[in-house]
C-alpha cells in the first residue's frame, strides 16, 4: 500500500515539475532525491504556481529550492514574489539575492537595500552588453590572439560581469562566442591539439625529485579536516527544518534566542555529540563510521561525546552487548565524555509525556498494531484521537500503574495523519511492556519509543550536533515537532550515508541469524564485518579509522564500498608494523643430498624488507639443514617459461639461504603423487635462478618443524550485495574459511602471543588467534598480499 502511494506521489511531483518548465531529465533526477523534491514542492506552493509558469521562472525556483540559505527561510516568500513577478529574472540577480539573505538570516531588512543588492529594476540593453564585450576584447586582444581558442573564456566573462553584473549571461555568452569567431575565424586543427611541454623545458631527474618532495599535491581543506562542514554551537539559531501540515500551515523550527543562550550557558559553548547504539547486538563497521563522526567532531572542536545506550526496549537488550559496546568503543580509540542510558531519563520522559497530553499534543489510543497500520495507510485519524485531555491523563496514569493489559493501549503523539510524511502519522510515544529493564530494574511497565525519547534526551543532554544516518532524514519533522511542542532546546541535526561494504551483510537481523543458526562461529567470527570479528581477524582500529576517514562524511546514498578499499588500508598499516616470517601451509619434503645429515647452518632472515645489516634486532635466526619443506604448489613435474617454482632439473633460490636444484622426485605407487624431492644446494651461491621460494627446515636432526594451525578467511558471501537476494543464505561462500591443521613455521614465531601480527612471506598477513594453546599456535589470515585497490587508485 505505501509503495503504491509513493509511486503515485512521484508521478504527481514529476507532473508538477514539468509544469514549471523543468526539462524532463532534471525533473526525473529531482524526483529521485527526496530532500530536493520536498524543498521544490514547498517552493512551488509558496510561489503559488502549482498551475505552472514559464521556464525562466521555473529554473529560478529550482535554484531557490536547492540553494536557499536555511537560516533565512522566513524571508523566502519575499524572494519568490520577486521571481514570479519577474523583478528578479536572471541567475546573476538570484545569486546576489541568495547572498543577501544568507548574511541577513532571520533579521529584518530594508526592501530598498535588497533591491539595490539584487539589481531590481536595472535593465541592461543588448547594445550595452555588446559594447562591454567589445571593450573587454580590445583590452585582452593580444592574449586572445596568442592563445586563440585556448583563451580562458571564464576570465573574459568575469571581466564583463564586473562591469555589467545584471546583464543576461546567455546574451553575454552569445556575444563572446561571436566576437571570438570574428577575431580568430574558424577553429583549426592546431587549436584542438593538447599542449605538451618541450623536452628542453623539463628539469633533470634530481630537480624533479626535489620539487616532488618540496611541493607535494595538497589535499583539500575538507580532506584535512572533514568536520569543517558542521556549524558552531552559537550558530544554532537558524531554521532547522520546515514541517508542512496538511491544512497548509508550516512550522519553521528553530531555537529562540532565550533557549540558545540557556544552552550555551550550560555547555560553555562547547560541542557536545552522542554515539547512541542500541544494546541489542555487536557493533559492525558501519558503527565505526558513526563513531568517527560523533567522537571525531567533538574531539576536533575540543568538546565531548556521550556514549549513550538507547535502551528503550527491555526485551532485546543484554548486559553482554552493553559490555561489548563500551569495550569496543575504547578499542576503536575513543574516550566518552560520559556513559549514559536513555533509561536514566525515564522519569523526565514520563513527566514530559504528561505535559504533552496536557497541551493537547498526545492521546491514549486503543488501536491494535494492525489497525494502526491500516489507518495510517488510509491516512485516517484514530477514533480515540479527540478524546478529552483529562481522560488521556487518567488512562496514561493507569498504564504507568500496570492497570491496563499489554497491547491494550499506547500513548500516541497528535501530529498530522494526513501529512505527506508518514513519520508524522501520530507516532507511538509509549507502549506497555511487563518486562524488567536491564538497567532500570522493575520500576516501569511502560517504555518510551525511539521516536519519542531520542530527540528529548538529545535536548536534555544539551547535544549540539545530533548526527545520524540518512534513513532518519524523514524523521526530522517529528524530531523538531516534538521539541517545539515541548518548548525544548533543539540540537542541530545532520544525516550522513550509511557505510556498507561489499560481500557481507550489515543488518542486525541478518547478523543475528548468521550467529544464532551457527552459519558463523559467533559475533566475533573473523568473516563478519562486526568490529569484534575484524579485530579477531587481525585488523587494527587505526586502519579501520583510516578507511572511514578516506570514505568521507558523505550524504551520497551510493555508499557501498568495495571490500578491496578496506583491505588496502589494512595492508598499508600491517606492511609497516608486521614483522616477516616464513610458514609453509602444505609442506613438501626436500632432501638436500649434498649437505651432511645433522649439519645445521644458522642463517639471518629479515623481519623487515629495509633491515640494515648493522641492526641485529631487524633479523631473526632460521636454521638450514639437509631436510627442508617447501609449498606443494611450488613444485611441478613439467616446467614452463612463465613458471618460477621448482621442477626436475631446475633451480630456485631458497629465501635468505641458497640456490637448490631438483635432481630426483620420489612418487607414490600411483606414479603421480609427489612424496619427496631430492635436491642439491649451491653453497657458493653462483647460481642465479629467477624463482625465490619460502621454506622451513627441521630445527634439529629428526625433529619436525614447529606445527601451527592456520585459518584462511575469505569473503563471507559470493555476491557483492547479498542482502538484496531473496535467498541470501544460499549465497554464502563455502570457501570463506579453510582450516590448515598442520602447517610448518620457523622457530621465530613459537613465542608469539595472542594478537601478535606477522607477514608470512608470499602468503599474507596473519594474527595469533585466541584459540591458541601452549601446545599449538593458531593463526588467522587477516588479508592476502594482493592489492587490487591500490593498483586501481585510491
Amino acid at each position: 500500500m505505501p509503495g503504491k502511494e509513493d509511486s503515485s506521489d512521484k508521478e504527481k511531483h514529476l507532473e508538477l515539475f514539468l509544469k514549471i518548465g523543468l526539462d524532463e531529465r532534471t525533473a526525473r533526477n529531482t524526483v529521485a532525491n527526496n530532500k530536493v523534491t520536498a524543498n521544490l514542492v514547498s517552493v512551488i506552493h509558496e510561489a503559488d504556481v502549482t498551475d505552472g509558469c514559464n521556464r525562466t521562472v521555473g529554473n529560478l525556483l529550482y535554484t531557490v529550492a536547492t540553494k536557499y540559505p536555511a537560516n533565512a527561510l522566513v524571508h523566502r516568500p519575499t524572494l519568490l514574489e520577486y521571481i514570479v513577478s519577474s523583478k528578479i529574472k536572471t541567475t546573476a540577480q538570484l545569486d546576489s539575492a541568495l547572498s543577501f539573505f544568507a548574511s541577513t538570516a532571520s533579521d529584518d531588512f530594508k526592501l530598498n537595500e535588497f533591491e539595490e543588492a539584487c539589481g531590481v529594476g536595472v535593465e541592461v540593453s543588448v547594445e550595452e552588453i555588446e559594447q562591454t564585450v567589445s571593450e573587454v576584447f580590445e583590452e585582452n586582444k593580444n592574449v586572445i590572439l596568442e592563445q586563440r581558442y585556448r583563451t580562458n573564456v571564464g576570465e573574459l566573462l568575469g571581466h564583463i560581469r564586473k562591469r555589467r553584473p545584471w546583464a543576461d549571461l546567455k546574451i553575454v555568452k552569445q556575444f563572446v562566442d561571436k566576437k571570438l569567431y570574428d577575431l580568430l575565424g574558424e577553429r583549426t586543427a592546431a587549436d584542438d591539439e593538447k599542449t605538451s611541454k618541450k623536452k628542453k623545458d623539463k628539469p633533470d631527474k634530481i630537480e624533479v625529485k626535489s620539487v616532488a618532495v618540496v611541493t607535494p599535491e595538497q589535499p583539500s581543506e575538507e580532506e584535512l579536516n572533514p568536520f569543517l562542514i558542521f556549524p558552531q554551537p552559537e550558530e544554532n539559531f537558524q531554521v532547522h527544518t520546515e514541517v508542512f501540515f496538511s491544512d497548509g500551515s508550516v512550522l519553521r523550527c528553530c531555537n529562540t534566542k532565550e533557549l540558545l543562550e540557556k544552552h550555551l550557558k550550560a555547555t560553555g559553548g562547547k560541542v557536545l555529540t552522542r554515539f547512541p547504539p542500541e544494546p541489542n547486538g555487536y557493533l559492525h563497521i558501519g558503527h565505526a563510521k558513526a563513531m568517527f563522526i560523533d567522537f571525531g567532531l567533538a574531539k576536533e572542536r575540543g568538546g565531548g561525546c556521550y556514549l549513550r545506550y538507547d535502551d528503550t526496549n527491555p526485551q532485546a537488550e543484554k548486559k553482554e552487548y552493553i559490555d561489548h559496546i563500551e569495550e569496543i568503543v575504547q578499542w576503536m580509540g575513543w574516550e566518552p565524555l560520559k556513559i549514559t542510558y536513555t533509561s536514566d531519563y525515564f522519569q523526565d520522559l514520563y513527566d514530559l509525556a504528561v505535559e504533552l497530553i496536557r497541551c493537547g499534543h498526545a492521546y491514549v489510543d486503543h488501536q491494535t498494531p494492525d489497525e494502526i497500520k491500516e489507518y495510517r495507510e488510509k491516512k485516517m485519524n484514530s477514533p480515540w484521537r479527540d478524546r478529552p485531555v483529562a481522560e488521556s491523563l487518567k488512562l496514561f496514569d493507569d498504564m504507568r500503574k500496570g492497570l491496563i493489559e499489554e497491547g491494550k493501549a499506547t500513548l500516541r503523539m497528535k501530529q498530522d495523519m494526513q501529512s505527506d510524511n508518514y513519520n508524522m502519522y501520530d507516532l507511538i510515544a509509549y507502549r506497555i511492556k511487563f518486562s524488567p529493564h536491564p538497567h532500570a530494574g522493575d520500576k516501569w511497565c511502560i517504555y518510551p519509543s525511539y521516536d519519542y525519547a531520542h530527540c528529548i534526551v538529545d535536548s536534555l543532554e544539551n547535544i549540539t550536533h545530533s548526527l545520524c544516518t540518512l534513513e532518519f532524514e524523514t524523521r526530522r519533522a517529528s524530531y523538531y515537532w516534538l521539541l517545539h511542542a515541548l518548548g525544548l532546546y533543539q540540537p542541530y541535526v545532520w544525516e550522513y550515508s550509511r557505510l556498507n561494504v561489499t560481500n557481507t551483510v550489515m543488518s542486525k537481523r541478518k547478523l543475528n541469524r548468521l550467529v544464532t543458526d551457527k552459519w558463523v562461529d559467533g559475533w566475533d567470527d573473523p568473516r563478519l564485518m562486526t568490529l569484534a570479528g575484524l579485530r579477531r581477524r587481525g585488523v587494527t582500529s587505526t586502519s579501520i579509522n583510516a578507511f572511514v576517514r578516506g570514505v568521507g562524511i558523505t550524504r551520497s546514498d551510493n555508499s557501498t564500498i568495495n571490500l578491496d578499499r578496506l583491505e588496502y588500508h589494512i595492508r598499508e598499516e600491517l606492511n609497516k608494523t608486521a614483522p616477516r616470517a616464513m610458514v609453509v601451509l602444505h609442506p613438501l619434503k626436500v632432501v638436500i643430498t649434498n649437505l651432511e645429515a645433522g649439519s645445521i647452518i644458522d642463517l639471518d632472515a629479515k623481519k623487515w624488507p629495509e633491515a640494515q645489516s648493522d641492526d641485529a634486532s631487524a633479523f631473526y635466526k632460521v636454521p638450514f639443514c639437509n631436510i627442508v619443506y617447501i609449498e606443494h604448489s611450488d613444485f611441478r613435474m613439467k616446467d614452463s617459461k612463465d613458471y618460477y617454482g621448482l621442477a626436475p632439473g631446475k633451480s630456485v633460490l631458497l629465501r635468505y639461504a641458497f640456490p637448490i636444484k631438483c635432481t630426483d622426485v620420489i612418487l607414490a605407487d600411483d606414479k603421480e603423487t609427489v612424496l619427496e624431492i631430492r635436491a642439491e644446494y649451491d653453497p657458493s651461491k653462483k647460481t642465479k635462478p629467477k624463482g625465490v621460494l619460502h621454506w622451513v627446515a627441521e630445527p634439529s636432526p629428526g625433529v619436525d618443524p614447529l606445527r601451527v594451525e592456520v585459518r584462511l578467511f575469505d569473503k563471507l558471501f559470493r555476491s557483492e550485495n547479498p542482502a538484496e537476494l531473496d535467498d541470501w543464505l544460499a549465497d554464502l561462500n563455502p570457501q570463506s574459511k579453510v582450516l590448515i591443521p598442520s602447517a610448518y613455521a620457523v622457530p621465530f614465531v613459537q613465542n608469539a602471543a595472542i594478537g601478535d601480527r606477522f607477514q608470512f612471506e608470499r602468503l599474507g598477513y596473519f594474527v595469533v588467534d585466541r584459540d591458541s594453546t601452549p601446545e599449538k599456535l593458531v593463526f588467522n589470515r587477516t588479508v592476502t598480499l594482493r592489492d587490487s585497490y591500490g593498483k586501481g587508485g585510491k
